[in-house]
């Protein structure tokens, strides 16, 4: 494998330059926002502070492919998310339904064989294949939010609150190639500054959480 091999999937890259996409770069700050938001924010408390220190990479990795746009950036891109979206899973066992580690980190675990089984179907289907890989995603959250609804109201509606703003993100990560002549710069920014919200919104969930305890609790 050529891992400095170009790659060129937005519209607003129209050739080599670590500055082919200056939207695109620029926006990755909202993911360091964030995770610096976060991170002050959940002072003594281990999980929320992992997830910003994920939060805080993802940003790094992102704007590394959207400069240098190789495959080596891509995977310094993509798997700081994998990672994150692992981590997630794994405190939300541990804080939502007061799981033991290890069954925590087997419902981890369970999110690949999740997405494997997704991916394809969403593949299949006209605007979702674009991002296929994703939409696996927001709908695990969606099926937390219902899960937890009347069990941990505020939980639940947070829930709800995150899977909706990473649809409509990947509405605009989606539509991007789709608008290259209306839109030269595109909209894969608006994925970047509304995930940073919602990244940081899911890692503000946990740190509520844990400072409320569960609602048998209150």
């Amino acid at each position: 494998m050529d891992w400095s091999a170009p790659l060129d999937g937005y519209c607003e890259r129209l050739g080599p330059g670590l500055w082919a996409e200056p939207l695109n770069l620029v926006s990755n700050a909202a993911f360091v926002i964030a995770a610096i938001w976060c991170w002050h924010r959940s002072e003594g408390l281990g999980l929320p502070r992992l997830l910003s220190a994920l939060l805080f990479i993802i940003g790094i990795g992102s704007a590394l492919f959207h400069s240098f746009a190789t495959v080596w950036a891509m995977l310094a891109d993509v798997l700081p998310i994998a990672v994150f979206i692992l981590a997630y899973v794994y405190a939300a066992n541990r804080v939502f339904w007061r799981w033991p580690v290890w069954l925590s980190g087997l419902g981890a675990a369970g999110f690949v064989p999740w997405a494997l089984l997704l991916t394809p179907l969403f593949a299949t289907l006209p605007f979702f294949e674009v991002s296929a890989f994703y939409w696996p995603v927001p709908l695990l959250i969606a099926l937390y939010a219902v899960l937890l609804w009347r069990r941990w109201p505020m939980v639940g509606r947070g829930m709800a609150l995150g899977a909706g703003l990473l649809c409509l993100s990947l509405a605009f990560r989606s539509i991007d190639e789709t608008l290259c002549e209306a839109m030269p710069a595109g909209t894969h920014f608006a994925w970047h500054g509304l995930n940073g919200v919602m990244l940081g919104w899911m890692i503000e969930l946990i740190r509520r959480a844990l400072l409320a305890g569960p609602p048998a609790a209150r």
